[in-house]
C-alpha cells in the first residue's frame, strides 16, 4: 500500500493568528509524532514568529521543530511537490505549484483544510471530492468537527497527559505565574483569561467583576482587546503592568506563544477565547469557557456559533445550559454581560465539571491528523 509521509502545507495569513496557528499545529504533529517531511509555507512570518519564537522572520528556509518553514512569497520557487499538499483554509495555491503537482507521477493527494464547524451539513461534506477544471488533479475537502464522520480536532498525542500533569502540581503553576509576574492568588481567588476580538461589552464585564463577592485577577494577554480594557481602565497599559478595581486585578500578559499560551489556558479557572486555534485549545483545558466567533458580514457567525453552543452545553443541567447560553449570546451580543456572568456564578461547580467531561469526551474520539494520516493511506 503507497503511504503518503511528506507534505506541503500552504497558509495565507488572512486577518488573525489562527490560520499559522492551525497550520503549525498540524505541521509539528505530522512531523514529530508520524516522522514525516513537512514543509510549511507561510505568507507572513512575523505571525507566525510571534507563536512560535524559534521562527526567524527574516530567513526564506528554516528547519523549526522537524518542520521545514518556507517563506511564501511571489515568484514561487520551482519545488518537487510533495506526497501530500494541503490548502488551508482556502488559501490559493502558486499556479506554478499547481502545474508541478500535475506533472508529479503520480500526483499529490491534495487536501482542502477547511474551517470547523458543528452545523449539521459537516459531515455530508466531509471529504468530498472536487476534480480540477484542467489539471488531471482531485482535491479534497477535510472537514474538522466534534463527532463521527468529520475531521476531528487537533490534538496531539500526550496533550491530555500534559494538560492534567500542570493542573495536578502546584509548583509547576506556580512557576508559571511567577514567569509572568504574576503573584500568588489570593484566598478563594478566580483566574480569567480574557483573549477576545474589539468587544463593546469589555467595560460591563470589568465592571462586574470588580464588584464581585470574590477576588478575580483578570489575565489580559496583549491584542486587539487591550485598548478597550485600557479605555475601561482609563489607563494606558503594557504588558506586566497590573491594576487594581475593586475585587478585580487586571494583568496584562505580553503576546504569548502557543505553548505558553496553552497553559494559561490550563491555569486559568475561566477562559474568554475567540477565533478557532483558542477556541479548541480551551476546550482541551477542561475548564468552562465563552467563545467570542469572528463575526461575519452576512451573519453567518451567528449559526455556527448557536450550533456549537447547543452541542456543548447539551449535558448541562438546564438552569446552568441556559446560564452558559446567555453568557455566550451576551458576549458576542456585547451587551447583559454583567447579569450572564452573576447568573454563571450560581452554576460554577456544575459548569467545572461539564468542562472536564467534555474534553473527556473528546479526548475519547480520533484526532485530526490521525484522521488525516488514515484518509490519505484509504484513499492512495
Amino acid at each position: 500500500m503507497r503511504r503518503c509521509q511528506s507534505w506541503d502545507i500552504f497558509c495565507t495569513v488572512i486577518d488573525n493568528y489562527g490560520d499559522a496557528g492551525v497550520s503549525w499545529r498540524l505541521a509539528r504533529q505530522l512531523a514529530q509524532e508520524y516522522g514525516h517531511t513537512v514543509r510549511l509555507w507561510v505568507d507572513r512570518l512575523p505571525v507566525l514568529a510571534r507563536l512560535v519564537p524559534e521562527v526567524d522572520a527574516t530567513r526564506a528556509t528554516q528547519q523549526v521543530a522537524a518542520v521545514e518553514v518556507c517563506h511564501w512569497r511571489s515568484p514561487f520557487p520551482d519545488v518537487l511537490p510533495h506526497e501530500g499538499v494541503i490548502e488551508a483554509f482556502g488559501c490559493t495555491l502558486p499556479e506554478t505549484f499547481l502545474a508541478a503537482m500535475a506533472r508529479r507521477c503520480p500526483p499529490p493527494l491534495w487536501i482542502n483544510l477547511e474551517y470547523l464547524s458543528a452545523e449539521a451539513w459537516v459531515p455530508s461534506h466531509h471529504l468530498l471530492a472536487s476534480p480540477h477544471p484542467r489539471l488531471p488533479l482531485t482535491k479534497y475537502f477535510f472537514f474538522p468537527g466534534f463527532g463521527a464522520h468529520t475531521g476531528g480536532l487537533l490534538r496531539e498525542r500526550d496533550l491530555t497527559r500534559r494538560r492534567a500533569a500542570f493542573q495536578t502540581d502546584s509548583a509547576a503553576q506556580a512557576a508559571f505565574w511567577q514567569r509572568w509576574g504574576v503573584g500568588p492568588a489570593r484566598p478563594g481567588e478566580r483566574r480569567i483569561s480574557l483573549f477576545a476580538y474589539e468587544n463593546g461589552a469589555v467595560a460591563e464585564l470589568l465592571h462586574g467583576l470588580a464588584h464581585a463577592s470574590r477576588p478575580v485577577t483578570c489575565l489580559i494577554p496583549e491584542g486587539r482587546l487591550l485598548p478597550q480594557v485600557a479605555a475601561a481602565l482609563e489607563l494606558s497599559l503594557a504588558p506586566g503592568q497590573a491594576v487594581q478595581r475593586g475585587a478585580l486585578r487586571v494583568h496584562v500578559l505580553p503576546f504569548l506563544p502557543q505553548d505558553e499560551y496553552d497553559q494559561l489556558l490550563w491555569a486559568c479557572d475561566f477562559n474568554f477565547v475567540r477565533g478557532e486555534d483558542s477556541f479548541v485549545r480551551a476546550q482541551w483545558a477542561a475548564r468552562p469557557f465563552v467563545w467570542h466567533i469572528y463575526p461575519q458580514q452576512d451573519g453567518a457567525h451567528w449559526r455556527k456559533l448557536e450550533t456549537f453552543r447547543a452541542v456543548y452545553v447539551s449535558g448541562l443541567p438546564p438552569e446552568a445550559a441556559n446560564a452558559l447560553s446567555a453568557l455566550w449570546q451576551a458576549w458576542n451580543r456585547q451587551r447583559g454581560v454583567q447579569e450572564a456572568w452573576q447568573a454563571c456564578e450560581t452554576h460554577w461547580e456544575n459548569l467545572a465539571a461539564h468542562a472536564v467531561a467534555w474534553e473527556k469526551h473528546l479526548a475519547g474520539q480520533p484526532d485530526l491528523a490521525h484522521l488525516l494520516v488514515q484518509f490519505c493511506e484509504q484513499t492512495l
